[in-house]
């Protein structure tokens, strides 16, 4: 309550400024949101006011008394036209700051109170109710109501009986507005005063149009799923010679998939001709015999060919991360680039891999490492055409390293010569290096979009805890953070733990991911020794449906028919049982 009364005084305080201390706003808190230029207006129009400190506060949530202060700013004409007589809200004091806006609000039945004579008016409004508000206000009536929620909302479901016309009004005059995936509308969670702003926007005829048409839902003229697969050399000759690689190109599009994840990095190697590896090491691509196919052509150039006119995205995946062979040209060039742990060992302990090539863990905090990973990723944008990039659960840091001296160094800079806790899981320790590939992360974003915008960056992670508590890569807040445009978290379970694995009522970070963009579900398709059946797999794309995910993506190539316990083509058929049709993807970013 003290809280709430001291939010209430500062709004006093800040809607008694003169409007014209807000003529400039420069908020230093809205620099790269979304809806800057939409904030920057209203607050001109003194609708919506700013804090001190040049603070506008775009994440913060949106109470129902700040709400109907904003009401009444924002529609003079409604306010000015009552349309039934005041009432006596209990829980709003003679003496409450917003008691006159929220009786104005009331008035022109924008607001209710509830059935307990209360307003609530410290409670936050969910952004369904505040689009709901904003009908009613405004007298909106839909002219579709059950055809257009129907075919624009992923989330349909989720949207209280009560508020499907009112929603249906607000999307049909593009008042609604969701960010950043125009067709989840998250109906219950509480608007934020950067939604609330885009809202008035849309809904103010001057001001209509500063959002991004991207944000706009609208009706889809066709269902939107990624149907994913990747392709990979690790048990697998698929990309080694042309004609078998056009060959899978073909029948993966004939059975209506339509996202390619071909690996670009593993082995210490890339598999494209690339001129960093040869500036690197004096191999421009994997010089391995097994792979010697690869040695005459670029087999990225020809999959993104034939992808495209087959109208299949190809996002490349850097598969091996900051991993590399130890006994590999690059791992053996840069053992400076080494990642310790606590006893100076270097090994990292791999089930994949250990029975081949012992891996090593380039230190994904050097400088020199970063700079080399990130010279892959432009060289890819630049030279080819991408739909986007991809990194797994290897663009991280196994929880057991960090101890070689420039780590432990850094550490000791930022926390007054203090040096790195001994036990490796320490939770300051963890978020630490956790945080220092986060910002990394940033810097690839940053870099790839100044290149391409519309590159999206993908990540396949381990789920979570896990992927944190074992490689430091908490992909639920880099997802919240805007680093990352689509993820497909790698569930490779079977039978009743995979679909409770992926219910998003029971775990959070995979609805909040869901929630914020496109998330598919990683499905094991089967590895070469322990293929599994189309009718396991039927079911788990099933309920990776049913839970509302944004499609799936089946490890690997190989095990989709040419390795499976069915025949060939009754697996085949198995597989045209579920993609009936083509479909476009689901992507946050415009094609």
């Amino acid at each position: 309550m003290r809280r709430a009364w001291m939010l209430g005084l500062l709004t006093i305080v800040i809607l008694a400024i003169a409007p014209s201390a807000f003529s400039q706003p420069k908020f230093t808190d809205i620099q790269n949101h979304w809806a800057r230029s939409c904030i920057e207006s209203l607050t001109q129009k003194a609708i919506i006011r700013g804090f001190p400190n040049n603070q506008f506060r775009p994440d913060d949530p949106v109470t129902r008394s700040q709400f109907a202060a904003m009401v009444v700013n924002a529609f003079p004409d409604q306010i000015s036209s009552p349309t039934r007589e005041s009432i006596q809200f209990r829980d709003v004091a003679g003496n409450f700051w917003a008691k006159e806006a929220i009786q104005k609000a009331y008035r022109s039945s924008f607001f209710s109170g509830f059935d307990d004579g209360t307003f609530r008016p410290d409670l936050e409004i969910p952004r369904v109710q505040a689009l709901t508000a904003l009908a009613n206000g405004l007298k909106l009536k839909p002219t579709n109501e059950v055809e257009l929620t129907r075919k624009v909302f992923l989330d349909l479901g989720d949207i209280p009986t009560y508020a499907k016309g009112a929603v249906a009004a607000t999307t049909e005059r593009q008042i609604t507005v969701n960010f950043p995936n125009a067709q989840r509308l998250n109906p219950n969670r509480t608007a934020s005063r950067g939604e609330i702003a885009a809202f008035l926007c849309q809904t103010l005829p001057d001001t209509k149009g500063l959002i991004s048409d991207r944000y706009l839902p609208k009706p889809e003229t066709q269902a939107r799923e990624i149907r994913g697969v990747w392709l990979t050399n690790i048990d697998s000759d698929v990309l080694f010679e042309k004609n078998k690689l056009s060959s899978a190109v073909s029948e993966i599009a004939r059975l209506n998939l339509n996202t390619l994840y071909p690996t670009v990095w593993n082995w210490g190697y890339t598999l494209y001709p690339s001129q960093v590896m040869k500036r690197e090491v004096g191999l421009a691509v994997d010089p391995r015999p097994i792979a010697s196919g690869l040695q005459s052509r670029d087999m990225l150039k020809e999959i993104v060919t034939e992808a495209h006119q087959k109208g299949m995205a190809v996002i490349p995946w850097f598969e091996f991360g900051f991993m590399a062979p130890k006994a590999s040209e690059l791992a053996q060039k840069h053992r400076d680039w080494w990642a310790q742990k606590r006893d100076g060992s270097v090994d990292y302990e791999s089930a994949a891999l250990d029975r081949v090539q012992i891996p090593v863990w380039f230190n994904p905090f050097k400088p020199e490492v970063q700079q080399f990973i990130l010279n892959l990723v432009t060289e890819v944008v630049d030279n080819y055409d991408v739909d986007g990039i991809q990194f797994d659960d290897h663009f991280g840091l196994p929880v057991s390293f960090g101890y070689d001296e420039y780590t432990v160094n850094l550490y000791k800079q930022e926390h007054n010569g203090k040096a790195p806790p001994d036990n490796a899981q320490d939770p300051e320790w963890s978020r630490w290096r956790s945080d220092k590939l986060g910002a990394f992360l940033a810097k690839v974003f940053q870099t790839v979009k100044a290149r391409k915008s519309n590159v999206l960056i993908s990540l396949s992670p381990l789920d979570l805890p896990y992927a944190y508590e074992t490689m430091l890569v908490d992909w639920h807040k880099w997802e919240q953070a805007g680093l990352i445009e689509e993820v497909i978290p790698q569930i490779y379970f079977q039978g009743q733990k995979f679909v409770d694995r992926i219910n998003p009522a029971t775990w959070q970070t995979l609805r909040a991911a869901r929630d914020h963009i496109p998330t598919a579900i990683g499905v094991l398709s089967g590895l070469s020794s322990t293929p599994r059946s189309i009718e396991e797999l039927q079911r788990q794309v099933k309920a990776v449906r049913d839970q509302g995910y944004a499609g799936m993506s089946f490890f690997f190539y190989e095990t989709l028919w040419n390795k499976s316990p069915e025949p060939i083509e009754a697996r085949k058929a198995g597989w045209q049982s579920l993609f009936k049709e083509k479909v476009a993807r689901s992507s946050v970013v415009n094609p």
